[in-house]
Parts: C-alpha cells; structure tokens; sequence
C-alpha cells in the first residue's frame, strides 16, 4: 500500500489557504482536508472562549485522520488514479498561534500533537494577499496579519518537517507550491 504524503497549508486567516489546497488536490487529482474551526464557527457562532480553541483542535486531528485512513485504504499500486498527496487546511501549530495569540496560553493537548504528529512538508501562506472580510475572520489590519505571520515563521523554523512560504499572487502561489512538491518528493525519491 502506497503511504499518503501529508502536506499541511498553514498561515494567518485570509492568506489563501482553502484556496490552495483545492487547487492544489486539483493539480494532483487528489482530495483535501478541509478547515474544522470554520465549520465549528458557522454552526456555533462567531463567539469562542478558550476551551472551544481544544474542541475545535480535536475535530481538525478526527477530521484529518479520518480523510488520511479513508484515502490510504483507496490507493493501490495497480489501480493508481490518485496522487498519494493530502493536502491539510490548517494543523496544530494554527490551534497554538491563534489560542496564544487570543489567550495567551495553549492547551498541552494541542502541544503534545505538536510533538507527536509528523507531516512531509509545510507551505507557509504570506500576507501578501489582499484581505477579503468575512464574518468569521478577525484581522484585517495589516501590522497584526504580518504578526501572525511571522509567528508561524518561526514555528517553521524551529522544527524539522521541510517547508516553504508562498506569497503572490493565487497562480504564482500554486506555481511555487508545485515545484516545492514536485521537487521536494523527486529529490527524496532519487536518494533511495
């Protein structure tokens, strides 16, 4: 059985993120774990307190276990129509800056996936789109969005999963984001 590649699109809100990872699943004819903090939201409301932040993190690690388990059993070597890609709208390290950002704490459970969760590669969002409002999202000045973003750079640099920021604009986006992919899997395999 083929393993599933997971790649995890993260970054501040409105950075293009869903919008990639569907383009993305589209290029490699592949599916997509959807964002669950919207989900939640729109069925809840707008208004969260902190321990919403640890059931929101719980439904993001079942949606994104069930969607992996579900598509690793889909892949034959015989039978290949899909890429072994997963593309993942948002992870732990989302949950950690927007809880730290909003509450300045984290729940450990949400820590401790951190530690235990591995992913093959990270795309980190820039700033550089325009913000677009929505009723869900919380940010649109620009100082905050940046210092978001360089809260997730950081994360990014402090561990070991290879990762890339992508900026411009959506096609140069997805046109980075592939040859990130395509390289970063050609390389790997070309050393075994």
């Amino acid at each position: 059985m083929e393993t599933v590649k997971k790649i995890v699109v993260i970054g501040p809100e409105s950075t293009g993120k869903s919008t990639l990872c569907e383009k993305l699943a589209h290029h490699y004819q592949t599916l997509w774990v959807s964002e669950y903090a919207r989900e939640y939201l729109e069925k809840h409301g707008a208004d969260y307190v902190y321990d919403d932040l640890l059931t929101i993190a719980n439904g993001q690690i079942e949606l994104e276990d069930k969607f992996v388990n579900e598509f690793a059993l889909r892949l034959h070597p015989s039978a290949f129509s899909l890429q072994p890609f997963a593309f993942i709208d948002t992870d732990m390290y989302v949950m950690k800056v927007w809880a730290e950002y909003v509450f300045n704490k984290c729940h450990n459970w949400i820590l401790n996936r951190i530690a235990e969760r591995e992913y093959d590669l990270y795309l980190l969002c820039d700033v550089d789109l325009p913000w677009v409002e929505d009723k869900l999202r919380e940010y649109p000045d620009g100082k905050i969005r940046k210092k978001l973003f360089y809260f997730y750079k950081d994360l990014m640099i402090n561990q070991s999963t290879p990762w890339l920021i992508i900026s411009g604009n959506y096609e140069e986006r997805l046109e980075k984001a592939i040859q990130f992919i395509d390289s970063s899997f050609t390389q790997k395999t070309a050393l075994k």
